[in-house]
Order: structure tokens, then sequence, then C-alpha cells
């Protein structure tokens, strides 16, 4: 799978940009200087002018690639769920048994993000923090709809429709797969936010990955049991 996510260029929508970043070193700039100071700093302290001086640019260049900041924000969200979808579909590929795809799916929409090297001006740890603190302000606005039209949140979909059927195959009676898919992302996104920030709210030890195997036993017990 790694060889062949070396070898493709993640597409992200164009309703999202003015200018395709991928198509330029300064936009490349801008998407991993992007990601450091939101990373660093958070979402609201965030501004074209610190992202100028960051990556040693000026603001009008950067207004040339993106409207605002928050259509950065949808861009890194976006190329995120491309990047997982791809991921998905080449780790299940080859997998026959449908409780051992759900499981590797699971595992690789809740676990920890490592940083693969394929894409050197991403850095997809920090990617990551900031998809569980910061992406759902990307979405949840009153933009949405328009961007829904427009095909911005395809992969994500995507990913919920390939688990989903997923589900399925292991019990074709459940009628929420959809609602469980979306439930066990946003969940395991929440669960990371409160470890770090509230962490009275979760259960997480030193020793195992337990968003991951919450989220797992969740899945398999409830197809298991429901009708």
């Amino acid at each position: 799978m790694e060889d062949f996510l070396s070898n493709i260029s993640l597409k992200v929508n164009e309703h999202v940009y003015l200018k395709d970043p991928e198509s330029s070193k300064l936009g490349k700039k801008i998407i991993q200087g992007s990601i450091y100071l939101i990373e660093e700093f958070g979402f609201e302290a965030f501004t074209f002018k610190k992202l100028a001086n960051h990556i040693n640019s000026t603001e009008a260049s950067i207004y040339r690639y993106f409207e605002n900041k928050t259509k950065i924000l949808l861009y890194l969200t976006v190329w995120y769920w491309s990047w997982m979808e791809s991921r998905l579909l080449f780790s299940t590929a080859n997998i026959k048994n449908k409780e051992e795809q759900l499981e590797i799916a699971i595992k690789i929409l809740t676990s920890r993000v490592e940083e693969d090297g394929n894409f050197t001006h991403i850095n997809e740890v920090k990617l990551h923090h900031i998809i569980y603190e910061e992406s759902s302000k990307a979405y949840l606005n009153r933009h949405v709809d328009d961007e829904n039209k427009h095909g911005v949140f395809s992969s994500y979909k995507n990913i919920v429709s390939r688990v989903s059927d997923i589900m399925l195959a292991i019990n074709p009676e459940f009628v929420y797969p959809n609602m469980l898919t979306s439930t066990i992302i946003e969940g395991a996104h929440l669960q990371r936010f409160f470890a770090k920030h509230l962490p009275r709210l979760t259960n997480q030890t030193k020793d195992k990955d337990d968003v991951e195997h919450f989220y797992t036993l969740l899945a398999l017990n409830t197809l298991k049991t429901a009708k």
C-alpha cells in the first residue's frame, strides 16, 4: 500500500481552493505552514499574516490560493479524508474475511496516525491532531450545503459507504450501518480530544490504544446482537 501511495497525488475538490496548492512550490509551503501553525497555536489564532511571515511570503500570495482561512482548514480536512480513503481501500482489498476487514478499517479510522513520508510537505501526525481538534469547524457552518452540493465531502462519504458495506456483509439485517460508521469516526476524534484536554471524560491507558479497542468492540458486538 505504501509503495502505491508514494506514486499517487491525492486530489482535493477544486471548489475548496482558488489555485491548486499542489501545483507550485509556494502552494505546498502554504499547506505545510498551515499545518504547523494550526496544530501549534489553534485555528482561532491562525491568520494569513502569521502564515505569510512563517513561509517568508505575502498575504496577497496566499489569497491567490485560498479565499480565507476556513477554506485552508477545509482543504486540510478534505485531503485527510482522501488519504484515509486510499489507506482504507488498499489495506482491505485482499482481505476476504469480513470481520477482519472491519477490524482493519476501524484500526485505520480510529488509531493514532504515524507520519508515512509519502507526502513530504504534509506532516500526517500534526494533521491528525488538527482533524480531531479543529476539523469540525470546516463543515459545521452555514456553507456546508453549498460545499456538499459541489462534492467536497465525497471522500468522507465514500469511507462511510465502504465501511457500511462491510458491516452489512457481516449482518445484512443491520439497519444503521452509516450511523454506526460515522459515530465511530467522529466519536474516536472526540475521545482523543477528551484524552488530551478532558481526561476524566474518557478511559485511556498508557499501554494500549483504548480508543481503537473500544470502537472495535462496539462495532463487532453491535453487529452480533442487532436485528
